[in-house]
């Protein structure tokens, strides 16, 4: 599996981008993925995920604002990220674990897009 992150850019405070990860060859159904993001000089954070069987999981600093989804027909999964904060700041990644379920930790996920840059302003 291979993932290639898009939609990033810069936004005010309050807007709105929407990132995809392109997944190839395909999606799988036995595969949960997820969504990161880095800041340099920080960890990187997990943002939220959504398993094969469609659970979904966020974490707290983005509950109510960001929305994950998946199109298995498109081969794309999805970060809808409304009220933006300077906070989100950062590079945004995609990740793949092959497993039906998962955790939001970040060794858990062992194939990883290249990172979209999203940049809030005030």
């Amino acid at each position: 599996v291979q993932l290639a992150e898009s939609g990033g850019g810069s936004v005010q405070a309050g807007g709105s981008l929407r990132l995809s990860c392109a997944v190839s060859p395909y999606t799988t159904e036995s595969y949960s993925w997820a969504w990161f993001r880095q800041v340099p000089g920080k960890e990187r954070e997990g943002v939220g995920y959504i398993t094969s069987v469609g659970t979904i999981r966020y974490a707290q600093s983005v509950q109510g604002r960001f929305t994950i989804s998946k199109d298995n027909a498109k081969n794309t999964l999805y970060l809808e990220m409304n009220s933006l904060k300077l906070d989100d700041t950062a590079t945004y990644y995609c990740a793949a674990h092959d497993k039906a379920v998962c955790q939001l930790r970040e060794d858990l996920f062992s194939t990883w897009g290249p990172g979209t840059q999203v940049t809030v302003a005030s």
